[in-house]
């Protein structure tokens, strides 16, 4: 019996083993990913607080009814929809700002980090078609923050003691993979022509597309193209592997070092919103126990395991809410993504707000693109009404997306462009721009028309074929039928090609 029981053991044992050293979180590292979320989620209001008379407003780009036409399914609640008043969205980012500040600080760390999440959900849907998969992230990590010591160090609930030890838990293994699934789902997207080709970076970092002048100006061109991205590709792929499977402390420091790198060279760049400041904040949570010892006075306590006895409700919600991710992550990457999914469970996904879809630059195409907002004025001038009123530039405006106010702009207009449910935001987002302008502006500056525009032009050789698509117009088209439309094809303009 003992020798037919060593085996058992011996692979139980390496088995726990490769458990805790895989997802055990260090009680120092949850406190400086802790630190570096709040302070994300309270800058993410600030920043917000700039287009509150446009994204949040009930008369706005978003108002309830076409919003409501947008969200997916059932059970997408947002505590800025719930009241349909001016005051109701603002009030919303101030507890978003709120509650960044007291997770930062670690007061009332549990409390904090429910009151974050309820607030960046609530955000999050509020101005749903401005937000990309930076903001679904940020969301899930405080979902699974919520289960985690996130205030046992470092924080003003403990009186800032640098406790250490560590915690193995349903939340810190939910928070790993998610991590992992992230990179690893958009590496293995990634796997096709346009990244193999090595030419996926050059079209990426373009300022038409998703690059900064920074990132174009060393990277958009030339022999680094090629190598660079299948860096990126292999990256992606292998780094979640090696998390997951080869979990040895100097390991892992290579990792965290190399993800956090890639995160600031993303920040400098590309302009893909809070992605890469949210990817920054995630990593810090999985810096490992011998570098905290390594720099910093260590200090006594016990490794912090929670055991199959001691689980409560929190665990079992936990549990039941990776469930619900595996499902979501199973849809967006089988053969039947492009079925959706029964509405009740859809609602069962959207509660906690954890939809899987990490699809990021899965296909580059060689390709310029722009946006721009042609605005006629009652003086006879032209505009760009999204670029503060600049002379039109409809042929390539110079900067491209950065000349945007900034890259929440650039994604509602690849939103309006990609999303066939879209169209009634596109109505509500050019008559608010409309209404926006006019109330800023003279007599001799109205707008008398306003499209909203898209343009692609291919960088194939020997194709230089371009798109020019309208997104949205004001006036609307009266009940007779005439207003936008025939004033756009009596305006004596290019032809325009659909998408």
């Amino acid at each position: 019996m003992n020798r037919r029981e060593c085996p058992d053991a011996a692979l139980t044992n390496g088995t726990s083993a490769w458990m805790r050293r895989t997802f055990a979180l260090d009680l120092r590292s949850l406190a400086a990913f802790r630190m570096a979320v709040g302070a994300t989620v309270a800058a993410d209001a600030l920043l917000r607080s700039r287009d509150v008379g446009l994204m949040f407003a009930p008369d706005g780009m978003f108002p309830l009814t076409a919003l409501r036409e947008y969200l997916p399914g059932p059970c997408a609640w947002s505590l800025a929809t719930l009241v349909d008043a001016a005051w109701c969205g603002p009030a919303v980012l101030c507890l978003e700002f709120a509650a960044g500040v007291l997770l930062a600080a670690g007061c009332g760390t549990r409390w904090a980090t429910c009151a974050a999440w309820m607030a960046v959900v609530s955000v999050l849907r509020r101005t749903a078609p401005a937000t990309n998969a930076g903001d679904a992230w940020l969301a899930a990590l405080l979902f699974w923050g919520i289960f985690l010591p996130l205030g046992a160090a470092w924080s003003h609930d403990r009186r800032w003691v640098a406790a250490r030890g560590r915690v193995l838990s349903a939340a810190s293994v939910a928070i790993v993979l998610q991590i992992a699934v992230v990179y690893l789902v958009a590496g293995l997207s990634k796997w096709n022509g346009t990244w193999l080709s090595g030419a996926a970076i050059r079209h990426a970092l373009s300022v038409h597309d998703h690059g900064t002048p920074l990132g174009e100006r060393l990277f958009g061109s030339g022999w680094l193209s090629a190598p660079l991205s299948w860096g990126v590709l292999g990256w992606e792929i292998l780094g979640p592997l090696a998390l997951l499977l080869l979990p040895a402390p100097s390991l892992r420091l290579i990792l965290v070092a190399g993800f956090m790198l890639f995160h600031a060279a993303t920040c400098l760049t590309m302009s893909v919103g809070l992605f890469g400041y949210v990817g920054l904040a995630a990593w810090l949570a999985l810096v490992p126990t011998e570098l905290w010892d390594r720099f910093g006075r260590a200090v006594s306590g016990p490794e912090c395991v929670v055991p199959a006895s001691r689980r409560g409700i929190g665990t079992w919600v936990c549990m039941a809410a990776g469930g619900l991710a595996c499902v979501s992550l199973a849809h967006d990457l089988g053969p039947w993504r492009t079925k959706p999914l029964p509405r009740w469970l859809v609602g069962l996904v959207n509660i906690p707000c954890l939809h899987q879809e990490w699809r990021m630059f899965d296909e580059v195409r060689p390709q310029d693109q722009w946006a721009y907002a042609r605005g006629e004025l009652a003086d006879g001038r032209l505009v760009d009404v999204v670029r503060d009123g600049r002379p039109l530039q409809s042929i390539r405006p110079d900067g491209g997306f950065t000349s945007l106010p900034h890259h929440r702009w650039h994604k509602l207009f690849w939103c309006l462009a990609g999303r066939r449910d879209a169209a009634a935001v596109g109505r509500t987002v050019a008559d608010a721009l409309a209404r926006d302008w006019n109330t800023r502006h003279g007599p001799r500056e109205q707008l008398v028309s306003l499209e909203i525009r898209l343009a692609r032009q291919s960088r194939a050789p020997g194709d230089d074929t371009l798109q020019d698509v309208l997104l949205a117009a004001w006036p609307p088209r009266d009940a007779l039928g005439s207003g936008g439309l025939d004033r756009l094809l009596g305006s004596g303009g290019r032809p325009r090609d659909g998408m």
